[in-house]
């Protein structure tokens, strides 16, 4: 097994707690000092860094929410002078007003730190060649794959997104080793290669994907493995933390939250509660070394719980596990919360369905109504009805049974759904609640 950093990756679990609880105490008497937003949110929870004598006392803070980011838009809430910054990235504002994220060189240093760590515990290395195909500017993806990739030795391929049959040729040309991409694109990647008649698993030297800025299934896991022949890695991570930050290991068993970078908890969406290990909720995030940004108890929205066990790899900071949906994403439909990733769970399990599908989801009268469009493989592809409707009927039957709502799909010939090169729009909502 192979660490980037032994010291941090491998310490014992009591003296990480030892070394996030002076971490915390440090930025919370720093906030309260110098931020007149925490200041003043801590004022109002009646809560003084002196109150903050053990690490579980973090409970007492204050949370923080995209929202805050918003209202202070766009660089009201920093904590670093304009001189000491060396980066801005803007999110992209699909779901509202963007937010502005700032860096200092040492916020820098510790995101390529982290990945740094991530891409060694993937097993790559000096001598890897890793195409970069998330988009660079001001999205986080590209930049912050990019410096970790090249803090580890490897040598980077700046491809971002697009072009893809040129992406095919240098990845052969190059002698890629793995990319770094959405799920989505690498399985855009696989069609336009099935097309160009080339086959990844023995054509290229493809092995390794890290993935991630769209949530995607165990089972989509195990069919981009099976086709492609590599092995598909997760990684996490949000504009506001930095960018993408923390990747599962080789156990692919959940991300590793660095416990000198972040102190992670899981609450209740509803209460604010914390939760349980193991228990399923929203992920709550506290930067213990962020200067330009800080974050106490950011609220990210995302779905997950976590698992605090030494992993089989050895290392000992706890993981979060695959992130299964969004609290603000969250569909009801006819009073059931369903989860796009549970569509896809499902739907990933049926052979004579392809890897694309979409959500539409409209209001008839007083009732939702969703329908599901999928997909159909070339292989399963036909013009026979009975074999069509034989198919659909599975469909309805399986989503029924796990969603616990009825739900109509449509199958549509393969290749005519959207194809995206970033980020996928898998759900239409044409509700007006």
């Amino acid at each position: 097994m192979q660490y980037w950093d032994p010291r941090i990756e491998e310490m014992p679990v009591e003296d990480l707690r030892k070394t996030q609880y002076k971490l915390l105490k440090s930025l919370v008497y720093r906030l309260y000092s110098f931020s007149s937003f925490y200041h003043d949110r801590m004022k109002e929870q009646k809560v003084h860094p002196d109150d903050i004598k053990k690490l579980s006392d973090i409970r007492k803070l204050p949370f923080m929410f995209k929202r805050d980011l918003r209202d202070n838009y766009p660089n009201r809430i920093f904590t670093a002078s304009q001189e000491e910054l060396v980066r801005y990235h803007v999110s992209s504002g699909t779901t509202g007003k963007p937010t502005v994220v700032g860096y200092t060189q040492r916020d820098l240093d510790l995101w390529t730190t982290s990945l740094a760590r991530g891409l060694t515990s993937v097993g790559l290395r000096r001598g890897d060649v890793i195409q970069v195909s998330y988009g660079y500017g001001l999205f986080t993806g590209g930049l912050g794959m990019h410096y970790g990739a090249e803090r580890i030795g490897a040598t980077v391929l700046p491809t971002s997104v697009g072009n893809t049959e040129r992406q095919l040729e240098l990845m052969q040309d190059l002698d890629v080793t793995a990319i770094a991409c959405t799920p989505s694109y690498l399985l855009h990647i696989g069609e336009v290669a099935e097309k160009m008649g080339i086959d990844i698993k023995k054509d290229t030297r493809l092995r390794t994907g890290i993935l991630g800025a769209e949530p995607w299934t165990e089972n989509m896991r195990a069919r981009i493995e099976n086709w492609l022949g590599i092995k598909a890695y997760d990684i996490y991570g949000t504009s506001e933390l930095s960018g993408p930050m923390f990747t599962e290991c080789s156990e692919q068993n959940g991300f590793h939250i660095w416990s000198d970078i972040a102190y992670v908890e899981i609450v209740d969406p509803k209460t604010g509660e914390p939760l349980d290990t193991g228990e399923k909720g929203e992920l709550t995030i506290t930067m213990l070394q962020k200067e330009a940004l800080p974050m106490i108890r950011y609220r990210i929205g995302d779905v997950s719980s976590i698992e605090d066990e030494v992993c089989p790899c050895g290392r000992t900071s706890p993981r979060i596990k695959r992130i299964q949906g969004r609290v603000d994403d969250m569909l009801i439909i006819r009073g059931i919360n369903v989860f796009p990733s549970q569509v896809e769970y499902t739907l990933m399990s049926i052979p004579e369905i392809g890897e694309h599908f979409q959500i539409v989801v409209e209001r008839s009268g007083a009732l939702d109504d969703m329908l599901v469009r999928v997909e159909l493989t070339k292989e399963s592809f036909s013009d026979k009805i009975n074999d069509l409707m034989r198919i659909r009927q599975n469909v309805e039957h399986r989503l029924r049974n796990t969603l616990n709502v009825a739900v109509d799909v449509e199958l549509v010939e393969p290749g005519s759904l959207p194809r995206f090169e970033g980020k996928s729009k898998k759900v239409i909502d044409k509700r007006v609640l």
